[in-house]
Formats: C-alpha cells, structure tokens, sequence
C-alpha cells in the first residue's frame, strides 16, 4: 500500500500526519498478508476479506459517500466494498464497473488519495512485494528532481530501486534483487495466465469508459501515463511486461473515446448543416451557436485524446514494439493492427504500416503471427486498401516466403492472408507468385494444403459461365453442367501443367473445403464421361476418373491421408451426417452408373483400375443395397474386365471389390460370394487343364502360348488369393510340381516363378492363419508342417537363382512364413490342435544371413546388382526400399525366435556404416531382443565387435588389400560408443555392461602364454574398443571389474614403459578415471604429468634393473607407501609410460583398495559375480 501523502494543507491532523509520512519518504510494505500476490490465493473468503492496513480508497469511504442512496444498491455494493482495486480484477466485469465508480467518487473528493490507489494497482498486478514510496513534487521543472529519477542496485542490500515521476508523485519502488525470476500474473500457467490477461485488459478498458468525462482534466490521464511509461521502461520483466500491456490497452480504450468523439463530431456537422439550411436567412442563430460551440468542444476534446495516444505511442510503443521478451513484441503487434483498422484516419499510415513490415523479420513465431492476423484485419476491409499499396509493393516478397515458416500457424495464416489479397486485389500478385503459392495444394500439412486449395479455387476455378435469357429446367441444368464442367477442365489444366505430383488425392483433399460442391457433383463427372463424342483427351479422362475416385474416398472416408498431418482426428455429429448422406448418393448413383462405365471404358487398365476402386466405398445401409440386379450387372461387367486384363492394378483393386463386397454387413453378400466362388472356379480348372497339357511335352517354356496363359492365371489366383482364403481349391498341392529343383535352376521363366513363389506362400500363410479352425486332427497337422517344409527347401533352392528378383521373392516368402509359422506357436491355444513345431535347418539359416549381407549392405563401391547408384534417384530410393524390406523381414526372424540371436551380430555389424539407411531397422531390433533377454543380447553386441576386430586383424596380418567388408580400428570403437549409449538406465542393464567387460577380458587374456617373441596378448588393443563401455559401469563395479582385470594379469610380466603396453593402461585408467568423474584421455593424460617434487605418487626408486612399481608386475610383492619426506625425490626416477596407482585424491588407499584382491572393498559395495 501507499500511504497518504500530500503537498498541500489538509483539514485534519490525519492529513497533517499523512503528509509528514509522505515528505519524510514513509514507505508501507507490500506484504503477502495486505497486498501482494494476492492473485495467487484465488480463494473467495480471501478475496472478500478485509484487509487491517489502511488503504486510501477504502470501500468504507465510498459507502459513507453514498449513504443517501438506495438501500438496495447499498446493500449490493456492500459485498465488494471491502476489496481493493487489485482484488475486483479477480471478481469480473460487473464487479469492476461498481467499484470504479466508487472509485470514481472517491476521485471526485480526493485526487490524490484516489490516485495513490490506482498507482498501487498496477504495481500490485505486476506481482511486486516490495516498498512504494510516495512524495509530492512541486513542479516537473525542477531540474534536481529529474536528475533523480534513477533506477540501480544495492548489491550489499540485495535490494533494487526505481525512483520516478509519476506528477505530481516522485514514486520510489524498492524490491528485491532476485524479483524478476519470480512469476508474476501474467506469466503464470494457464488457464490462470490467459485469465489475468483478459481480466486487466478489461479493467483498463472499463476504467476509461467509466471515467470519460474526468479523463480531460489535465491530471488522472497526465499520471496515469507517467507512471506507465516509466514502469514498461524499467530493467524488472514484471513491470515492463504488465505496464506494457496497461499502456496499449489504455490507448486502444482512448481510440474508443476518440471514436465516440469523432461520431459526435460527424453528428454536430450534419445538425449545422441543417440548421443552416433552415435559416438561410439569418447569419446566426443560438442554436446554431450552441451547435458550433459542442462542435469545437468536441474537436478539442478529440485533439487531446489523440496527444494522449501520441504520448503513449511515442513513449511505450516506439520503445517496447522490439522488446527482448517476445510477449511484449506480441502485444505491441497485436494492439497496433487493432488501432488501424478502428482509427484508419491516424494510424494506418506508412510511418505506422512499418512497425508490422519490420516484425515480420522476427524470429519468434508469435510475433510474426501477430503480424499476419493483423494484416487480415486490415486486407480484409476494402475501404483500407488503398492505403496499404505501398506496404503490399514493399514486403509483397517477405509475406510469400512466410508460407515457407517453419512455424505450421505462421505459415497457415499467411497463405489466408495472400487469399485476401488475392481477391482483393487482381494485380498485387504475378504469375510466378501464383505459381510458387499454387504448389502447397501438395503439402504434408492439411490447413496450408487447403487454404493454397481456396487459393486455387478462387484463382481458377471460379469461372461464371454466362447464363440462358430463358430460365427453364432443363437450361438451369445445362448451364449448371457448363459451368462444372469449364471448372473440371480448369483443374485438369492445373493438375497436368503443374507436373507437381502423381496423387490426385492429395489435390482433392486439398480442395475440399473450398470446392466440395464441385467434387461432389458425381452426375456431371459420370455424364461428361459417358459423352458419345469425346471432349476429353485420353489423358484427360484418365485424370478425371481418378479425380472422381478419390472424391468418393474423401466423402465416404474423410481426410485421412498417409503423409498429411493437421486433419481433424474426431468428426462432429453433423460432419458424421453429411458423411453418410454423401456414401448414400454415391453408393445410389454408382450402382446404376459403374458398369456403364466399366463398359464403355473396358479396354483402358488404367481407368479401369481406377473405377474398380469405387464399390469399396459402397454404404451397406443405403437404400439402393435392395438392389440385387444392379449389383449382378456390376459383378457381371467386372469378371468381364477381368477376363481382359492381368495387370497388378486391376487385379488388386478387383480383389479388394470383391473383398468389400462380400463382408458379413452387405446386403449382397451372398450373391458376391457366389460369384466370386465361381470366377476362381473357373481360373482353377483352366489352370489344371493348361497343367496337364503341360505335363505332356518337354519343358515349361516350350510353348510360349500356354506359358502366357498360365502365367495369366497365376497372376490372377495371386492377387486374389492376397486377400481371400482359397484353401478350399488347395492350390499349395496344385502349384508345388511347378517348384521343382529343374524350374528353381533357370528352366522356368522368371516371371511365372515370381507368381508362383508368392502364390505359394499366400496359400501358407493362409493355411497357418486358420490352423484353429482347420486343424481338427495331428494328421492334418503333419501335413502341414510336410508343406511349410516342402516351401522352405523349394524357397532355399531358389535363393541361388540367377535372377535378382526371384531371388528377392523367395528371401522374402520364407521370411513370412517363418515369422507367421512362429507367431501361430505363441498364440495356439494348447487345448486343441495347433501348428507342430517346425525348425528351419541350419544350412537354411546360414543362406537367408548371406542373402541379407549380399544384397542389402552393399556399399557404393561394390558390383552388386541392386545397386542402381547411377541411374535416377526415383530408382535409387525404390531400391532402398526394396532393401529396407528385405532387412526388415529378416529381423522379424530374430525378433520372433526362429533365428539365433546371436546371428544379429553380423547385422550389427553395419549400424554406424548404414546409419541413414537402415539406422531405425537395426536399432529396433536392438531394441527388441533386449527386451527378449538382455544378457544374450549383450552377448551378441560383443560377439559383433569381436568379430569385427578379429576381421581386422586377419586382414592387418595378412599384409594384402583393405577388404571392402572390413571396418578399421576407429570405426569399431566408434560402433562401441554408439552400442555403450544405448545402455541408459545403469541399474536395469548393470548384468550386461559387466557381463560385457568380464567376456571381453577374457577374450584379451584368456589362452595367452608370454614368451619373449610375444610379449603382449594378440587382441591387447581390443581394450582400447572396450573402454567405451566404462562409463556405465557402476561405482561398485569398477572395482570388481578392476580386480577381475588384475587377476588376469598377475602372471604376466607388464612394463607400463612399453609402448605395447599402451591399450592396457588406457583400459586401466578408464576403469579409475570414471570412478572420478573424468574421461580416460585425460586421465592418462593427468597420469603422464610431471609431479612436483612434493607430490611424487611413488618413493624414489632405482629405474636400472627394477619394474615399474605396477600391479601387473609379478615381481612386486609390497607397495611401498610415499614417505613424508618425499619432497627431495627426483620427477626423473618415473619411466614415460609410469602411471600412478590412483588418482592423486585416492592415492593413499590404493594398496588396499585397488591393488588387492577385491576383499576390502566399501561396506556399501554390491557384490557381482565374475
């Protein structure tokens, strides 16, 4: 609070006092308990309390002011009058209104109490707890006081100050140091944050407009914004935010009086006028002087509310609009564009426009949106327009780029702001611009893709076919019909200039907001379409019927696209209706349409594949399900269809028909399946019949006639057979002949292999997905593990095929099989027959792992055939997808059991060298296996480095040319620091990260004899590769990882001088150095240093004939201990390669705690078996 100071006189010893308090620089502390941060206890009982400390407006002095009024206002004015100024912000607007104008009498009879108040409030919203003082200043020209006005630190009292004038107050603000960390109202977390902003914005707005005929008198406004524009420039965030935001929502509540003025301005004009007119005669009227005389109050009165914006602008604004704190910048945007577009006459000017121009170079993205939402306000209002040429001319380039923010919103509402402009204004943008903006109806984010979708439509779809004079029935349909179909040509034009993208539902996803009534409009596409004379091109066509087909599965599935990101994920009950009103147009209209269409268009695959899309978004609830006859003539034009064509588009899309047709809640189920039942009947027996024709002569590619025939029907028993159990035609028993050992060596040709190889594997997997149910005896049972095993030899024959492809199709059916095979063995419900256990053989094993080294880690410098590293990328990228599956489906294997785990180490092998590739595969099988067991999983890690060392070191000894699949010394470390980082939690995986460095001691020391012409272990630098697991060893097991190290060395003789020896000593200091929290380089590195004489780790021994004093060296019995004189020894008695025992912090306890067996480890020590 502040108390009650005064320059003047005042009537009673109360006054008198005040006054005294006030000179003398009296000072009340903001206490918790009185007024401070009262917003944070949001408390009702609180709020309503009343407070013990004096406040100069108390709400007892505005109910004594108001006594003679009515009981009734009384007694409701009563249940807030015991709040302060900051508590009503908590209470809401009706509660501001009364205690403003109980302020506002308050003010009427005392300026400076009143005053004194609202000044505390805005201190108080700022969340300060400090001391406010307050002391009169005679006169703002004293040029002492403005030398004063200060605001610096007491570092030795930790208190900061602010010393300033807020006429006719010199305010002083203590509070401490540390008061900008802390949070104040407007900062806070939501929904409280966002609360307190609207509820002080309101406060200051009700404020003026409460106090609207006071604001004139040349004090509350003159202080009021003193005081503002000293706090929103002070060092302390809270108060320049909050006053900030005080200053600019009380200029936009001044432009609103301006407002008000300038309507009374214009008002006046029009009654002198008039009165003017009525009497010509006379020169002057009274009533036209009491008219001329409001006008020039009312004139004056705008002039001043306009230098009271200035001042704010010129103050506030023009200092905070780049303020380091972003919210700050956001309001100053914000505020700005509002005080535009409501005071055009001022505001929206160049020297303004500028400010947004500048800030759309921010490189926070709220301020930059604030920007943009200001500037639709302003596009948006074309009376503003001519106004902003200059601006547009200007940053026309800025916003375009913005549609590349990185920010999703950013971008979004500059693409809304470009629409604006776009139709506003026919000019501002250029053809390139068009064509740059134009290119979003693509991109992965929905609402940019869809207001670049308004763009298109406003910009080339919008065309008015001129209307018939005669408006008949049948001419408003032709000219509907012209008018879409001038729009359809339009955006075929867009679709096949562009040359952007092959997905025509991206298009149309893009455009359904803007243009769903065109896409819709399914009569007009299926009419132009069915024109006997053609006004389309054949590519044209094409285009549209794929228009038309992803129209259907935008209405029937909603925006639900792979890659595209931004949709709505929950429909709403009316978006739910007009979703199945639109699935029961589309599912009447096409019943009666398609065939007419599959008819006339039968001998284009490409369209035809396309239409056959169509059923699987019938409704099965429409009224046109009853239907039984048109839904016989559609099947009936699509066996025809089928009977024509046997490419993988037509094949799949009339699977996936006939698929949809016959589910379980179609009204026609029966009549598709029985069709269907019929058409593979068919396929069958002309199958077998080619079969046995076949048997009859030499070789499957004699007759090339019969071969296309046959490889015909595979096509189309494959593709259906992908989605539909044909078990009950046993095509297994059927094609299996054909996968005999001559075919799978090269007589059969390539592509009837590749369809019986996924033919059979369909059939095997189809047979293991309803073992429930067709397994009824152990007979059955072994009949089917006799065909699992009869593929998997058939498949391993064909994974030395000559041809890539097949090659590819076998990896990939036996890998299949195998991970269905193994998931039918978990969840086989033991109670009934199941699938028998069956094993791949390891001759199998070991081909499907030299299949994934040769063909998926092929580097670019090898010969390998599916590297395609010199054709285009689209061929480059196919073919890593291409070996991404095959990778993929080999995991599986290791994931699911059926493969060793340990065969995963030649597939770790290439994490680092396959990163971007393959990185995600390998790393989620990493992360798998752990989860199957962690321990085999570390092994299997270790076996991989191991393996690559050993590899390395053959091909170092061998003396000959670098081996492409041999990875050199830093690769492998680099490897095991990426394997090491995987570990993160130390206390789950502390078995493995010890299992680790037990088994890679052993692996160095294990079967090592010394002998003089080798002196150090063959794998001794593999300790150097080891050491990047050190680090997530636990303090514990450093130790007994340390001494399981010495047990392995103790019979060897070690120099640490040597060179050779170098690896160990780095592994050592590894293990010591992370116990101290360093790195093992600068702890060899801390280990080579040159001791001071007082400081030498070891007693002056003779280096001739001796050991260095090492652990490692069996000839050392005993540690001698430093003695206390050794400042005289000499830093050259210790070798080059002489490491101390510890570090310096340990040095005194090494011979028990680190150069002993492990028995006097810490009490709190875990123990580990090694």
């Amino acid at each position: 609070m502040i108390s009650e100071p005064s320059g003047t006189p005042r009537s009673s010893q109360q006054d008198k006092n005040s006054q005294d308090e006030a000179n003398s620089s009296g000072a009340v502390n903001h206490s918790e308990d009185e007024s401070g941060n009262e917003n944070r206890k949001k408390s009702v009982r609180r709020r309503k309390r009343t407070h013990n400390v004096s406040e100069n407006v108390k709400r007892a002095k505005a109910s004594c002011s108001s006594v003679s009024k009515a009981g009734g206002r009384r007694s409701k004015r009563r249940h807030v009058e015991a709040v302060t100024l900051f508590e009503v912000v908590t209470m809401g607007r009706a509660a501001m209104q009364t205690v403003i104008d109980d302020w506002i009498e308050a003010y009427m009879k005392n300026k400076d109490s009143s005053l004194l108040d609202l000044i505390s409030f805005f201190i108080q919203c700022s969340g300060c707890k400090g001391l406010v003082t307050a002391e009169m200043c005679q006169s703002k020209e004293d040029g002492d006081v403005i030398n004063k006005m200060v605001e610096e630190l007491d570092e030795v009292a930790g208190l900061q100050y602010k010393r300033f004038l807020a006429f006719p107050w010199i305010l002083t603000v203590t509070w401490p140091m540390d008061a900008d960390s802390v949070e104040y109202p407007l900062i806070q977390s939501a929904p409280y944050g966002r609360w307190f902003h609207s509820e002080f914005s309101d406060f200051v707005s009700v404020l003026v407009a409460q106090c609207q005929h006071i604001i004139f008198d040349s004090y509350l406004m003159s202080t009021l914004i003193s005081l503002l524009t000293e706090l929103s420039n002070s060092y302390i965030r809270a108060f320049r935010h909050t006053c900030t935001l005080a200053a600019v929502k009380l200029l936009s509540s001044l432009l609103n009086v301006a407002l008000s003025l300038s309507v009374g301005i214009e008002n006046s004009q029009k009654l002198s006028k008039v009165q003017k007119a009525k009497n010509t005669r006379h020169k002057s009227t009274p009533q036209l002087d009491k008219i001329q005389k409001k006008l020039k109050e009312l004139h004056e009165k705008r002039t001043e509310i306009e230098s009271m914006m200035d001042i704010i602008f010129k103050g506030v604004f023009l200092k905070r609009y780049c303020d380091v704190l972003p919210e700050i910048r956001s309001i100053c945007m914000e505020e700005l564009g509002l005080w535009m577009k409501l005071y055009s006459s001022v505001f929206l000017t160049d020297s303004y426009l500028k400010y947004i121009g500048w800030m759309l170079y921010d490189k926070i993205p709220d301020v930059r949106l604030k920007c943009v939402l200001s500037l639709q306000g302003l596009y948006g209002d074309p009376v503003l327009l001519p106004k902003l040429d200059l601006f547009t001319s200007r940053f026309k380039e800025r916003m375009i780029s913005m549609t590349l923010d990185k920010d999703n919103e950013v971008a979004v509402q500059t693409m809304k702001l470009l629409v604006l402009i776009s139709k506003t204004s026919d000019d501002v943008l250029s053809p390139g611009d068009y064509t740059q903006l134009l290119q979003f109806v693509y991109s992965s984010q929905r609402l940019l893709a869809a207001a670049a979708g308004e763009l298109l439509f406003s910009r080339h779809l919008s065309t008015v076919v001129p209307a018939c004079d005669t408006q008949d029935e049948n001419n408003e349909e032709e000219a509907h019909r012209q008018q879409t179909f001038a729009r359809l040509k339009a955006l075929l034009h867009f679709y096949q200039e562009s040359q952007l993208h092959n997905h025509v539902v991206y298009l149309v996803d893009s455009l359904w907001e803007s243009g769903g009534a065109l896409l819709k409009d399914w009569s007009t596409f299926t009419s132009i379409l069915l024109q006997d004379s053609p006004v389309l091109t054949q590519a044209e066509q094409t285009v549209l019927v794929e228009i038309m087909v992803a129209s259907v599965r935008q209405a029937s599935e909603g925006p639900v696209l792979a890659g595209r990101s931004g949709g709505k994920k929950v429909m709403s009950a009316k978006e739910k209706k007009i979703q199945v009103d639109d699935c029961n147009k589309l599912t009447e209209h096409f019943l009666e349409i398609l065939p007419k269409l599959l008819s006339k268009f039968a001998g284009s695959w490409d369209i035809v594949a396309s239409l056959l899309k169509i059923p699987q978004y019938f409704l099965s609830e429409s009224l046109a399900a009853e239907k039984t006859q048109g839904v016989s003539v559609l099947l009936a034009e699509v066996e025809a269809v089928l009977d024509l064509h046997s490419g993988p588009a037509v094949l799949e899309a009339a699977a996936r028909t006939y698929l949809s047709l016959c589910g379980e809640e179609m009204a026609w189920c029966s009549l598709t399946r029985a069709a269907r039942d019929a058409l593979v009947q068919r396929w069958v027996d002309q199958l077998t019949a080619l079969l046995e024709d076949l048997a009859k002569g030499d070789s499957l590619s004699a007759d090339e006639e019969k071969t296309g025939e046959i490889l015909a029907t595979l096509k189309k028993l494959r593709a259906f057979n992908n989605c539909h159990d044909l078990s009950q035609w046993n095509l297994f028993k059927l094609l299996s002949p054909l996968l005999s050992v001559e075919s799978s060596q090269g007589e059969a040709p390539t592509p009837v292999l590749q369809e019986l190889l996924q033919c059979l594997c369909f059939s095997m997997l189809w047979s293991l997905n309803t073992s429930g149910e067709t397994l009824t005896s152990r007979e059955k049972a072994v009949a089917q593990r006799l065909q699992l095993r009869l593929f998997c030899e058939r498949s391993h024959l064909c994974l030395s095929h000559s041809d890539l492809s097949v090659r590819q199709q076998a990896f990939l059916g036996v890998c299949d099989v195998l991970t269905a095979h193994s998931y039918q063995l978990h969840v086989w419900d033991p109670t009934s027959f199941g699938p028998l256990l069956y094993t791949p053989t390891p001759k199998l094993q070991r081909a499907l792992l030299t299949f994934v080294c040769a063909h998926v880690f092929v580097g670019p410098d090898c010969d390998g055939q599916s590297r395609v590293s010199e054709n285009s990328e689209a061929e480059r990228l196919e073919d890593l997808h291409r070996r991404r599956n095959l990778l993929a489906a080999f995991c599986k294997l290791i994931v699911h059991g059926v493969l060793e785990m340990s065969m995963a180490a030649e597939v770790f092998m290439f994490y680092m060298k396959y990163y971007n590739d393959f990185g995600d595969i390998i790393k989620e099988m990493m992360y798998r296996t752990r989860q199957m067991d962690k321990i085999e999983s570390a092994q299997t890690l270790v076996l991989c480095l191991q393996q690559l060392f050993v590899r390395l070191r053959k091909e170092q000894e061998s003396g000959g040319r670098v081996h492409p699949g041999v990875q050199t010394f830093t690769s492998i470390k680099e490897l095991a620091r990426r394997f090491a980082l995987t570990f993160g939690d130390l206390v789950k995986f502390r078995e493995c990260i010890v299992m680790i460095h037990r088994n890679s001691i052993e692996f160095v020391f294990n079967e090592f004899s010394q002998a003089p012409e080798s002196p150090t272990p063959p794998y001794l630098s593999y300790l150097t590769i080891l050491s990047e697991f050190s680090s997530k060893l636990l303090k514990p097991d450093k130790k007994a990882v340390f001494s399981y190290l010495q047990k392995h060395t103790a019979e060897h003789v070690i120099d640490l001088r040597e060179e050779c020896w170098q690896p160990l000593i780095y592994y050592r200091a590894s293990l010591l150095a992370v116990a101290e929290g360093e790195d093992a380089v600068s702890y060899v590195s801390s280990d080579r240093k040159v001791y001071p004489p007082s400081r030498s780790p070891f007693p002056k021994q003779k280096v001739e004939g001796s050991k260095s004093p090492c652990p490692f060296s069996p000839q050392v019995s005993k540690v001698h201990r430093p003695s206390s004189s050794a400042s005289h020894h000499k830093t050259t008695d210790l070798g080059p390669f002489s490491v101390p025992l510890e570090p310096p912090a340990r040095r005194l306890n090494a011979e028990g705690s680190v150069l002993g067996t492990g028995n006097d480890m810490d009490d709190d020590a875990v123990e580990v078996e090694l």
